[in-house]
């Protein structure tokens, strides 16, 4: 096993290099500079702006140049926040997505399976109907609509919890991000859950099971929810990736301080190196979650051996 991981790692090198690349000169490609404002810098200004940050070498080099720094860990300096490093940004804003994400694929996976086993368990029933009906509502409304709506509602109108900020990451801060993060997670599991769940009841082993007389209990949790998890624990990977990354609509309309809000600011001013930074912590966390699905893959189905 743990040489399936150490090949998996390396085997992601090349991934990780090849994503950079393009990340970089897509970036280039785009219209528009760092130093483009809506008053005009003078020539000397921007002339020497460009030479600090390598912009006046051609784009061959200023992409060596960058890789050269990134080998020896410097995501290098934002060129709109002056004072800061990317490493400083980003080191700002991670903790508060993991945080947030972290929080939100816990509540979305505990909630999917539920909701799922007991739509399994209930087929074609009312129980069964509801489910899936919120879970396609779940799936359907994006969180630029939920977010808002939530914010206004307890928030605002209710004034139950803070409609915004962070205030050093307090429960009352975190609920409606985490609930909105996790609200098109939920819906996701449940609907993974039911199908996989519907197709471990009626496997024979939980005929067989029946068939002595054993607690449905004890048959959902013991022979049935183990195998019915695995399409769940796939999907986990990139989930868990997107949102322990932070989500950026959610950090921008709840104001909060964490690697979306620098992935949008960065994005529109044109600072290379954040979005940079971004793209790579987003590519590491992606790499990393999968592999770590496919060793619970390996935990939970003993028919899964990596050599």
């Amino acid at each position: 096993m743990f040489g399936y991981a150490i090949r998996r790692l390396l085997g992601a090198i090349p991934t990780l290099f090849l994503i950079i690349t393009i990340s970089f000169f897509l970036m280039r490609v785009a219209p528009g500079g760092p130093f483009d404002r809506e008053r005009t810098l003078e020539a000397k200004v921007l002339e020497n702006l460009n030479r600090v940050f390598h912009l006046d070498r051609p784009v061959w080099e200023q992409y060596f140049y960058y890789l050269g720094n990134l080998f020896r860990g410097d995501l290098g300096p934002s060129f709109i926040y002056r004072d800061f490093s990317v490493q400083q940004l980003l080191g700002n804003g991670l903790p508060v997505s993991v945080q947030l994400g972290s929080l939100a694929l816990l509540l979305a996976f505990i909630l999917g399976t539920v909701l799922g086993t007991i739509a399994a368990l209930r087929q074609n029933g009312w129980v069964d109907y509801a489910v899936i009906t919120i879970a396609t509502f779940g799936i359907t409304i994006p969180n630029f609509v939920v977010a808002p709506v939530l914010s206004l509602v307890f928030g605002v109108w209710l004034g139950w919890l803070p409609a915004g900020g962070w205030d050093g990451g307090s429960l009352q801060h975190m609920l409606l991000p985490v609930i909105t993060l996790a609200l098109p997670q939920v819906a996701v599991i449940a609907r993974l859950m039911r199908g996989s769940m519907i197709e471990a009841l009626r496997s024979d082993h939980v005929r067989t099971a029946r068939a002595y007389g054993l607690p449905v209990r004890m048959i959902v949790v013991t022979h049935s929810l183990r195998a019915a998890a695995l399409p769940a624990v796939s999907y986990l990977g990139p989930a868990a990736a997107a949102l322990l990354t932070g989500s950026v609509v959610v950090e921008s309309i709840f104001g909060l301080p964490g690697v979306g809000r620098y992935f949008v600011q960065g994005a529109l001013n044109r600072d290379y190196t954040l979005v940079m930074g971004t793209v790579i912590i987003v590519a590491v966390f992606v790499v990393v979650f999968n592999l770590i699905v496919d060793l619970l893959y390996a935990a939970l189905d003993p028919r899964v051996r990596y050599d």
